[in-house]
């Protein structure tokens, strides 16, 4: 099982907590918003959180004053 992190572009404005979580999942653009840094089918919505990055992922959503971040589980199918 894997998880994507999605974040809600209308609640975010720009803290950039979860950039100092996760920084190799997430950058910073000019403004302070999130980047994902390896967007998967060119999209900038949702990040894969891969094993290492679960915990501080987890935080991150926990700790977003704006709550623009949630986890979703994805069942891998082999």
């Amino acid at each position: 099982m894997s998880e994507t992190l999605h974040i809600n572009w209308t609640r975010c404005d720009g803290r950039g907590l979860c950039t100092e979580l996760l920084p190799a999942v997430l950058g910073r653009d000019d403004w302070g918003y999130p980047v994902i840094r390896h967007p998967g089918n060119g999209d900038g919505t949702n990040a894969a959180i891969g094993p290492d990055d679960a915990r501080a992922a987890r935080d991150a959503v926990k700790l977003c004053p704006k709550l623009a971040l949630s986890l979703q589980a994805w069942a891998e199918i082999q």
